[in-house]
């Protein structure tokens, strides 16, 4: 009999490189993507002459992606072109301070001793600290499989207090830098696992080491080109991919997985399953409900989701020289911006809002002389019942204010909602980062890539091991594809 393939529910980035390696260790794979599109949450839109990347934008730990193409033989490089980004970012304040972060020290340190002098010390203790957080949870958190306690036996006891879990990111950002537009920049990276610096735990400032140590790539063409790139190295290995495919259900009988039902479709079945989707979305929508299944899926709604977002993608008329690849436009208290998503539960009304123009390093992105904005506003999830119909208004006002009235020169608009986000990537609640950052514990509570009530199922993508961003759903489909394999006694 031919050998029943592994189906892999959802064509992001997760199921894509758990495609391609279990493909090189000879195994039949067929990807069911829902939409027209693979990449999942990297996504693109073409409109109105127009073409925006719709879900990430920073690009870091390049070595990730050079790791799983070499692993199939081939070189990351042939397939796409990554750009260093300079500055990494653009920071505008509401006093007027305009900032370039850089990951060159000596051009960092010239934009920070324009604030405080003092700052510059502590700006490099801090890339220390952080670098060593990297160098003590990296083998444990990031780059291995779910921690165990035979895991922690490999760091030596002392330097478990070195990556400070008992502190949080901004209490720990304090001890190092005194301006306060120093400390705002640096508490940002919360938001890169969709957290807030005033709950996260100090560990989290890691993230700071990936970025201002390692810089921001782009990928010419877009960031979408990651996604291109693995979906051709996926079928030149022989993997299937079927686009608008969604799936029903997991079928599953005895305790292990026989297959999947395609809506309105034929059954498939399967030696394994990698759910690609949100975790909770799975054990909620995609198996049966029996006891075990339904406590499970009860104590995953009950975790208190990462932010959502409300995104614009506009096309503007007229070239603005003042803005970089990459711009952030702080609001004026951000303490009280994320109490706002995450305690109340209602949407900023002083945002700091994200503004990424492809258009800078790709021209043929927008019209001549126009720019493609893809902008990004941290909202709380779906379940806040918000009227958020009149916030674009709100976000081109706060522009207006920091001198980029664009109101009158918008040629194309769309504008997605968490609702939207959460019907199109069926993340739950609209959550971009499934679990909130905002607990120590975050790290252990993650859901495991392997499921425990039912065999034959794994999982990736940012709701599981080891979380959120490009690069770490990349390795959530390593860490998805070793598990089975050894399961199913293959090395």
């Amino acid at each position: 009999m031919p050998q029943k393939p592994i189906v892999i529910i959802g064509g992001g980035i997760g199921g894509l490189s758990a495609a391609i390696r279990l493909a090189v260790r000879g195994q039949r794979v067929i990807i069911l993507e829902k939409n027209p599109i693979i990449g999942g949450k990297m996504g693109q839109v073409e409109r109105d002459g127009f073409r925006w990347d719709t879900g990430p934008s920073v690009i870091t730990m390049r070595h990730v992606f050079e790791d799983l193409f070499r692993e199939a033989g081939r070189d990351f490089a042939d397939y796409v072109r990554l750009l260093p980004v300079t500055p990494l970012t653009r920071y505008f304040y509401p006093d007027g301070v305009i900032f370039d972060a850089h990951a060159d020290l000596s051009r960092m340190a010239n934009e920070i001793e324009r604030l405080e002098p003092r700052d510059v010390e502590g700006y490099l203790a801090y890339l220390a600290y952080a670098a060593r957080i990297h160098r003590i949870t990296g083998p444990v958190f990031i780059y291995d499989r779910p921690p165990r306690p035979s895991s922690f036996r490999r760091v030596p006891p002392t330097d478990w207090l070195k990556v400070d879990p008992f502190r949080t990111m901004s209490g720990a950002i304090r001890r190092f830098v005194r301006h306060p537009h120093m400390r705002q920049l640096l508490g940002r990276f919360a938001t890169y696992v969709g957290g807030s610096p005033y709950s996260a735990p100090a560990t989290l400032n890691v993230i700071a080491h990936v970025e201002l140590t390692g810089g921001v790539w782009y990928p010419q063409g877009g960031i979408y080109r990651i996604a291109a790139a693995m979906r051709t190295l996926a079928e030149e290995l022989g993997v299937e991919i079927r686009t608008e495919t969604p799936v029903e259900s997991i079928t599953v009988r005895d305790d292990r997985v026989t297959g999947v039902q395609i809506t309105g479709g034929d059954h498939i079945a399967a030696q394994a399953v990698i759910a690609n989707v949100d975790v909770t979305t799975t054990y909620q929508h995609l198996l049966s409900q029996t006891p075990a299944i339904t406590a499970r899926a009860e104590r995953l709604r009950n975790y208190q989701p990462s932010c959502s977002g409300f995104i614009m993608l506009l096309g503007v008329e007229g070239q603005h020289s003042g803005l970089a690849h990459h711009n952030i436009f702080f609001s004026a208290d951000y303490r009280r911006e994320f109490d706002a998503i995450f305690k109340t539960q209602t949407a900023p009304d002083d945002p700091t809002i994200y503004v990424a123009i492809t258009s800078k390093a790709d021209a043929d992105h927008a019209p001549a002389g126009c720019e493609n904005w893809f902008v990004l506003v941290n909202m709380p999830p779906t379940s806040a019942g918000l009227d958020l119909r009149d916030y674009g208004g709100r976000v081109l006002d706060k522009l207006a204010a920091f001198g980029y009235d664009i109101t009158d020169k918008i040629k194309s608009q769309t504008i997605y909602t968490p609702a939207d986000l959460e019907r199109m990537s069926g993340a739950w609640r609209g959550a971009l980062y499934g679990p909130s950052a905002n607990s120590k514990w975050t790290a252990f509570r993650r859901p495991h890539n392997r499921s425990r009530e039912v065999r034959g199922l794994y999982f990736a993508g940012g709701t599981t091991h080891p979380g959120g961003g490009v690069p770490m759903v990349t390795l959530s489909g390593k860490v998805a594809a070793e598990l089975l394999l050894e399961d199913a006694g293959i090395r």
